[in-house]
């Protein structure tokens, strides 16, 4: 069994720097999906309540008999629960459904600026903090003006940024505005999604130089950018595949062909994006 190394975050706890993703999975597979992932080796598990699946996966993770302190859980803020009291009674549902009595990484899904209340969760979110609660506290589809805002109204930056990310839209200028300000960036959406990346030629060729899968190629270009990409998958195979990439490396020109691409979103626009 392989386990991930880990990453320092800026509140000085540690985050593995490769995790399984449950979305679009339901609980009956959220709770299998994550019972195995864990068994494999994973020890970064990401879910949000507006995948539906936290019960699933607090299923997973209590039936994989792995110590709970050795387990980084990742939930999400929906929009709809933007909001101080909101963002309080949202997290206590969570943790409810999840089973658990903290939980590692809470993060806001979705900034809705239009909205504008994301500050007022992010204050809620430090006194879960406080109260022990939350061990590390981050956002999900933030730009770099959306954090400063949140360090400059509240004092606290997030420890966490999980963006898509991919070969197709490697968020050069966001990674380095992440990295500035001390903030590691999570991929979502690593192997780009119904996209062909899987299947693309460059892709293919890297992964063969190496004897590795496409898969394993692309996760690797997230690890050599500095990123934590968080694949999903239900397959006992692949999660294994999909962790074990930190045995090869990759060369400047073999990073060149997987990256240098047309830029192409999956996901919604973060300025404009509204996700209840």
């Amino acid at each position: 069994m392989s386990t991930a190394p880990v990453r320092r975050l800026n509140d000085g706890t540690t985050v593995p720097a490769l995790g399984l993703g449950t979305y679009p999975m339901d609980d009956a597979q959220a709770e299998r999906a994550v019972a195995g992932a864990l068994e494999l080796g994973y020890r970064l598990i990401d879910t949000a309540v507006r995948y539906g699946n936290e019960a699933g996966t607090g299923r997973g993770i209590a039936r994989s008999g792995v110590p709970r302190e050795d387990i980084t859980v990742t939930t999400k803020l929906p929009g709809r629960d933007h909001g101080y009291d909101s963002t309080l009674a949202s997290f206590e549902a969570s943790r409810r459904r999840l089973g658990l009595e903290y939980v590692d990484l809470y993060l806001i899904h979705w900034p809705l600026p239009r909205v504008g209340k994301f500050t007022e969760s992010w204050r809620a979110m430090v006194k879960l903090r406080e109260d022990g609660l939350v061990r590390s506290l981050g956002v999900s589809n933030f730009t770099p003006q959306h954090i400063d805002r949140l360090e400059r109204e509240t004092g606290v930056l997030p420890s966490v940024n999980q963006v898509e990310l991919h070969p197709m839209l490697p968020q050069h200028a966001l990674r380095a505005a992440d990295a500035e300000r001390g903030v590691v960036t999570q991929s979502w959406s690593p192997l780009g999604r119904g996209s062909g990346l899987l299947a693309d030629p460059a892709v293919a060729a890297v992964a063969a130089a190496h004897g590795v899968t496409p898969g394993q190629a692309l996760l690797r270009w997230h690890v050599q950018l500095g990123a934590v990409p968080i694949p999903k998958s239900g397959d006992p195979e692949r999660q294994r595949l999909n962790l074990d990439v930190f045995g090869f490396e990759l060369t400047d020109a073999e990073m060149a062909a997987i990256g240098d691409r047309p830029e192409r979103r999956l996901g919604g626009d973060p300025d404009t994006h509204e996700e209840f």
